[in-house]
This record gives C-alpha cells, structure tokens and sequence, in this order.
C-alpha cells in the first residue's frame, strides 16, 4: 500500500514516508523489490486521496481488553503476536524497529 500511494502523480516518496512514519530510504528499497514492482499495480484504477478533518474527541475511557489479541506479519519475515492490554505507542514503536 505504502508503495503504490508512492506512484501516484504529484506525490513524493517523502511525503508518503512521513505519513506512516517510517524513513524515506525505507520506502526506497521496498521500491526496489521485485515483488513490489510498479507492474504488479498498473492494472489497478488510481484512487486519489481525500482530504481528511481530524476533530478532537474525546480519548476512550475503558480500559485495554484482557482478552484482547493482535498478531502482525512484517514484511521481512518476524512475526509478532500480542495479548491482553497493550500500548499502542509502545507497540508502533516496536514494529518500527523490528521493519528497520
């Protein structure tokens, strides 16, 4: 997905990087991968972006579900698996070390 919003006219590798917080050399290599190719996404239709109105609202006051559960696949291989409450921030940062 990160790649394929790389591709569309007008947007910058950059732009797309600082989006998902991740670096822009990153983006770069996994451009690189022939998996990722810019032919396996030609035959898609273009969406463009929308624009978005972040409001404030208020921030969830239950508490983490006990029994809640995330698995995620990174792309280079690791695979994490997560129970019970958890931080999200800690979680975004662990993930982004591990796909460094």
């Amino acid at each position: 997905m990160i790649c394929a919003q790389t591709r569309v006219p007008g947007v910058s590798v950059s732009q797309v990087a600082r989006r998902y917080d991740v670096n822009a050399n990153q983006v770069f290599n996994w451009l690189k991968e022939p998996r990722l190719a810019a032919a396996a996404y030609e035959e898609r239709e273009v969406v463009p972006f929308l624009p978005v109105e972040v409001l404030d609202a208020e921030p969830a006051s239950a508490p983490p579900d006990a029994g809640s559960q995330i698995e995620v696949e990174l792309a280079n291989g690791p695979r994490l698996k997560v129970q019970g409450g958890f931080d999200t921030d800690a979680l975004a940062a662990l993930i982004r070390k591990l796909s460094a």
